[in-house]
């Protein structure tokens, strides 16, 4: 019969919930197809990396299925009950391991003579027990070289033993050797030194290999229960993040490949993935469809360095730009300081994406005036420069002539003036024809069809950017950027809008009425309700003078003839005869 599983849906996915003892006991019948993750790196994640060095068992760097599916066996041989598992915690009671079991009943002779009386053992005393062992550790050899030097001859080897055997190649009329890279060392003296350097470490790493071996020997019967509590503690969580991402979707914890939180413009990003390649990280991280900083970190006073991408899902993004400062705190609370290097631009939010158009043209123009006006100042430096040395020049031969220097008078083109006239006059023409068309079209307009054209100008500047950000915000998609740092996610790991929130936090003030008394001055209250009546009167004058000269609205022109009361029959046609004989203009 198979097992019956418990899902749960999360992320815009329905995933396996491992909530019991008995789902761990059962992974070996979860059908692959149904794992979130088919496998992930040992670095780089906040959880132990001597429980990750285990469950690695064929050292590949990657914990897969399989090996996630054998550490559940093993456990669940040796523990009478799997649900001691989801306790996470590094200590264990020794009447939990299963008697039965060769191994465990092992282990559980070596725990009494560790815990002595007490009915639990930890990580710490296996620790402190496989410490005070004693074990004779042979002495490595004194290097023959200092290690700047040992250093150099590494960063050099690859390029030096290249150029040798380019000259070698030279000899034989193979290969032509460049003489701007040839090394300042003889060749014999080069390979004298690597010998020796070469020598110096293979006897550190045989020592090295025997010394381990015999810590080993000695402290062999102690692993078995050292993986164990390992496991113990951190197995339950990577399942957790392994099956499904449940520890992701839960904002009470964090995942284990969220390596902080960074604080930047009033704002906190929690979900920050440390970076292993920069380059992959780059190409694949923007089909996340998520706005993303690339952040260099740095503590000077611990000497640690990390590469961070942090996703910002809340708020605005005018004040964030390359090379910004801010802080990063790692898991343990850890500040850095922190610049950001690159940012990938995608919406963050609706309200957002309704300015962008705005801020994108306000930029254009912006940068566009700033390059005209460099322009124009370079180009009137220069023409003021070449004056002066023209100026320079002449006086200097009129000075040797013995002749008094005649000032520079620029030559005047009437002719280029009028035309730059000409073309203003014309632009200023064309822009007032418009712009009568324009108020014309608006004047014929009832107040209500002037707001649906304002909404509908809006909607056509702003639409399409706020219907583009609706669809990338439902579509934001943390794998890409999982991906790119060697997981193989084989789900989709959505962040929706409301779960988009609550990975980012903004500061929220009190809503105080306090004086400032820095504060712009205004202007009085009399003062602001006669200018707003003044502008009141300047429109309606202008309306008023618009309708005047225009004949619509108000002054309107009026029938000639009205017709007051219904005349008789018999009468009709004499006094509509009257009424255009009087009409008729005298010949």
């Amino acid at each position: 019969m198979a097992y019956k599983w418990t899902f749960t849906t999360i992320g815009g996915n329905t995933r396996i919930h491992i909530s019991k003892g008995e789902d761990i006991r059962h992974l070996g019948e979860l059908d692959e197809k149904m794992w979130t993750v088919l496998s992930c790196p040992t670095t780089g994640l906040e959880i132990s990396d001597e429980t990750l060095r285990l469950l690695d068992t064929d050292h590949d760097g990657k914990i897969r299925i399989d090996e996630i599916v054998g550490a559940s066996e093993y456990l669940c041989a040796v523990l009478r009950n799997p649900d001691v598992l989801l306790e996470e915690k590094d200590e264990l009671k020794i009447a939990d391991l299963n008697k039965e079991n060769a191994d465990a009943k092992q282990m559980a002779d070596i725990a009494r003579r560790i815990a002595g009386k007490e009915e639990s053992i930890s990580l710490a005393a296996v620790e402190a027990a496989i410490g005070a062992i004693a074990v004779e550790q042979k002495p490595l050899p004194e290097a023959p070289l200092a290690a700047d030097i040992i250093a150099a001859v590494h960063e050099n080897e690859v390029a030096y033993n290249a150029w040798f055997r380019s000259a070698e190649l030279e000899k034989m009329g193979l290969a032509v050797a460049d003489p701007e890279a040839q090394p300042k060392i003889a060749d014999k003296d080069w390979k004298k030194l690597t010998a020796q350097v070469a020598a110096y470490e293979t006897e550190v790493a045989a020592i090295t290999a025997a010394n381990q071996a015999a810590m080993d020997a000695a402290t062999g019967e102690f692993q078995p229960l050292r993986k164990l509590l390992y496991m113990k503690r951190d197995f339950y969580t990577l399942l957790k993040n392994y099956i499904s991402f449940q520890d992701f979707y839960n904002r009470e914890v964090k995942a284990i490949f969220q390596c902080g939180r960074l604080v930047i413009d009033q704002r906190a990003c929690e979900l920050c993935v440390k970076v292993a390649d920069a380059g992959k990280m780059a190409a694949e991280a923007g089909k996340s469809g998520m706005y993303l900083l690339f952040c260099d970190c740095e503590n000077k006073a611990k000497g640690k360095k990390l590469s961070i991408v942090a996703a910002m899902t809340q708020g605005d993004i005018h004040n964030l730009e390359v090379g910004k400062n801010c802080i990063f705190y790692d898991r343990d609370g850890l500040d850095y300081d922190a610049v950001v290097t690159k940012i990938i631009d995608n919406p963050i939010s609706i309200r957002q994406a309704f300015w962008t158009p705005y801020r994108k043209f306000a930029n254009w123009a912006s940068d566009l005036i700033n390059k005209s006006v460099a322009e124009k100042e370079s180009k009137g430096l220069e023409d003021m420069k070449a004056n002066a040395t023209t100026a320079t020049k002449m006086a200097k031969e009129t000075a040797e002539k013995g002749k008094p220097a005649e000032p520079i008078k620029p030559a005047f083109d009437i002719a280029k003036f009028a035309g730059i006239f000409a073309a203003i006059g014309m632009a200023l023409g064309m822009i007032g024809t418009a712009l009568a068309a324009v108020a014309s079209g608006l004047a014929d307009l009832k107040w209500w069809q002037l707001l649906i054209v304002f909404v509908c100008i809006l909607l056509v500047i702003s639409g399409p950017s706020m219907l583009l950000a609706y669809f990338k915000l439902r579509r934001r998609n943390l794998a890409p950027v999982l991906n790119a740092n060697g997981w193989a996610v084989n789900a989709e790991a959505m962040i929706n809008v409301p779960f988009g929130v609550t990975l980012t936090s903004m500061a929220k003030f009190p809503i105080l009425k306090l004086k400032d008394p820095f504060a712009k001055k205004g202007l009085p209250v009399w003062a602001k309700c006669l200018i707003t009546l003044a502008v009141i009167l300047l429109l309606a004058c202008g309306v008023g003078c618009y309708m005047y000269f225009t004949h619509t609205g108000y002054f309107a022109p009026k029938a000639e003839c009205e017709q007051v009361a219904a005349p008789a029959p018999a009468a009709e046609p004499a006094a509509c005869a009257a009424a255009e004989t009087k009409a008729a203009p005298a010949e």
